[in-house]
């Protein structure tokens, strides 16, 4: 009987070799290097759709890999995703069926990656049970669960003032320097979710360890996934980083995880499709920025959010760097019209010592009216009024133009002007939770200012004060 069995096994495998002997071997036609510019190289002789994966073989024998990004009459343009020292005229290319994606399931939680998917970590090779794609499947808007509950990031002016929904997508704005880094650092503490997705594309390489030792630490990162693709990488790289990381954040939002994911910066990203744009001859449209660029953006910020109803959630947070502080810079503007809202940091704020240097004028999240109560909205409204009013006579203030009475809102403002500024404030290793921070706000603005009355001189005390001196 086992003889038998074992037989018809053989039989079986036999059978499923010999079919796959009979399956017509595919030609695969190479082609040859004829050019190179800069970062982007030119082959002839092949075909590729763009998107494709094609290997460089240099005379030395070693391998290249490089994807396709445009073509012209029969020349294909290639962007490298390593260093392309070594190459030569003439270089074999030969067109692969590799696509681009990595093994992933929960033992991915704690590694570090680069954009290609290689362990940065020496922890070894990845496994997996499924692959994801660079590319993310599109969800049906009418379909997509909507933004319904707020989630608690652990910084009180953001909590109270500018309360951010899970499956919300919001942009971190500021100039170098101003405090991105820190405030995103303290929101990955401090919220609350399943998994972590850190993608940190262009931007120092020594920002890499400092932020998986200093802020996720080693309970952070048992939850946590880190792409990194710092500044030196190939601008193929850069994109792919930003694309894997979603791709990540995706696979767990699949399996009704709510995770966070944090981009810094969504400007690098722009910036690597910059630079592939302009290399292969695109026209600049926007200060320097081609067409693709503005296409590239929302396609890769409409893969975060809500997933169908029943499913889980990616909420993310982007930091975009205005260049020289222009809040109008064309990705910031582009930046702006696709969020879900934006969190300005101001450089003055920061220069003063106060952080996290949030310009609470300037910031708006565009779900807390669907997520948060009417008194709250009421009393953050309040805050803001008396924060403007102050602001706006800021200057009179401080020359000595102002004396109470002549103006009650003014008044107010001036009164409790101390306590806005304590609130906004906080420091870095200290979280408050969002019912702490609600209650504060509350408390703070609705209850009686007590506005100091301007002492009234007496009309023989202004006699003597006018009388001349002898």
């Amino acid at each position: 009987m086992q003889k038998n069995k074992s037989q018809r096994s053989w039989a079986s495998r036999l059978s499923e070799l010999c079919d796959e002997v009979e399956k017509p071997i595919p030609v695969v036609v190479e082609g040859k290097l004829t050019r190179m510019v800069g970062m982007t190289l030119e082959a002839v002789g092949c075909q590729a759709p763009v998107g494709a994966v094609c290997n460089i073989i240099a005379p030395n024998g070693a391998e290249l890999e490089a994807e396709v990004v445009g073509f012209s009459g029969d020349k294909l343009f290639l962007m490298p995703t390593e260093d392309v020292r070594g190459l030569v005229p003439g270089a074999r290319v030969i067109p692969s069926t590799a696509v681009h994606g990595i093994p992933v399931n929960d033992s991915i939680l704690g590694r570090v990656i680069d954009g290609a998917g290689h362990p940065l970590d020496d922890k070894g090779p990845l496994e997996g049970d499924s692959m994801v794609s660079l590319e993310g499947k599109t969800i049906n808007p009418m379909k997509r669960h909507p933004i319904q509950e707020p989630l608690d990031v652990g910084v009180r002016a953001i909590n109270s003032l500018l309360t951010v929904g899970r499956g919300q997508r919001m942009g971190l704005f500021a100039g170098s320097g101003v405090g991105k880094s820190v405030l995103l650092g303290m929101m990955t503490r401090y919220t609350t979710a399943d998994i972590i997705v850190v993608g940190m594309i262009g931007e120092r390489g020594r920002e890499v360890k400092e932020f998986i030792d200093n802020t996720l630490g080693e309970e952070g990162m048992k939850r946590a996934v880190v792409v990194a693709t710092p500044a030196d990488h190939p601008p193929l790289m850069r994109i792919h980083g930003a694309m894997l990381a979603t791709s990540i954040a995706e696979h767990f939002r699949d399996k009704g995880k709510n995770v966070l994911l944090l981009m810094d910066s969504l400007t690098r990203f722009a910036q690597a499709q910059r630079e592939i744009a302009l290399a292969i001859g695109e026209p600049p449209a926007t200060k320097g920025y081609p067409p693709s660029v503005f296409a590239l953006l929302p396609k890769l910020v409409e893969r975060a959010g809500n997933s169908e109803k029943g499913g889980g959630s990616i909420t993310a947070f982007y930091t975009v760097l205005a260049e020289g502080d222009d809040q109008n810079d064309p990705v910031a503007d582009a930046s702006r019209a696709i969020l879900d809202g934006h969190i300005v940091l101001s450089r003055d704020l920061a220069d003063s010592g106060h952080y996290p240097a949030i310009d609470i004028e300037a910031s708006i999240s565009r779900a807390m009216t669907e997520i948060t109560t009417k008194q709250q909205q009421q009393s953050a409204q309040r805050f803001k009024k008396l924060y403007s009013t102050y602001e706006k006579s800021k200057d009179l203030i401080s020359v000595g133009a102002y004396s109470p009475g002549h103006d009650a809102r003014l008044d107010e403002a001036v009164a409790i002007q101390p306590q806005l500024v304590e609130f906004l404030q906080q420091d870095m290793n200290s979280a408050v939770d969002i019912m702490t921070s609600c209650a504060t706000l509350d408390t703070m603005v609705n209850e009686p200012i007590n506005i100091p009355i301007q002492e009234q001189v007496a009309p023989q005390q202004m006699a003597v004060a006018s009388a001349p001196v002898n």
